[in-house]
């Protein structure tokens, strides 16, 4: 395996692995994960968020590998909404304090075993998740009954790459991390 693959928390790198290389489904929380958890409010109210590059391209390297992708949050943002639309993200539930009834719906639609989906959260309301899928995941500042309940705690934090450390983690765990990347290493058809 990648020698890249090493950061599991409470269980071991092997298992968070295997784990790792059922996913069908990855489902993103939004604050905290895609973002810093940190809140701008304009002038006018208006909220303002920052999402990382970086965690958008790793989105798209999993889906292009067939991996489907989801978000569920507690927090209702048009922004949030944009940003999913720019990243073919086509399943986005917004405004959910019930994240389990949120979860198992999801999974029902899509048919996928909980077994087959993996999550990444950061504070207590995502461990009704959590604590139902096959790979669960966190970022180091989550709060501390999180990251003592999930097999993979990333190194980056939210906001900051840890989206694109898992989605990396899961392309490697399924051996799909160089054909993901290689059409971005082929230099063979220049037409210059």
């Amino acid at each position: 395996m990648n020698s890249q693959i090493t950061n599991a928390s409470t269980i071991s790198a092997s298992s968070a692995i295997q784990q790792a290389a059922q996913v069908r489904l990855m489902i993103f929380d939004v604050d905290g994960i895609l973002t810093d958890g940190s809140l701008h409010f304009g002038a006018d109210g208006e909220m303002m968020k920052t999402f990382n590059v970086l965690d958008g391209q790793g989105i798209k390297l999993l889906q292009n590998a067939g991996i489907a992708t989801a978000i569920i949050s507690a927090r209702q943002s048009a922004i949030v909404s944009k940003r999913a639309s720019d990243l073919g993200i086509t399943h986005v539930m917004q405004g959910i304090h019930n994240k389990k009834s949120a979860f198992l719906t999801l999974t029902k639609e899509l048919q996928i075993p909980h077994q087959e989906c993996g999550f990444i959260g950061d504070d207590v309301i995502d461990l009704p998740i959590l604590l139902r899928v096959g790979f669960a995941a966190s970022v180091p500042n989550g709060h501390e009954e999180v990251r003592q309940r999930v097999a993979y705690i990333t190194k980056a934090h939210g906001g900051k790459g840890a989206a694109r450390e898992i989605c990396d983690f899961i392309l490697q765990a399924q051996n799909k991390y160089q054909a993901a990347i290689a059409p971005f290493l082929d230099v063979s058809n220049d037409d210059c």
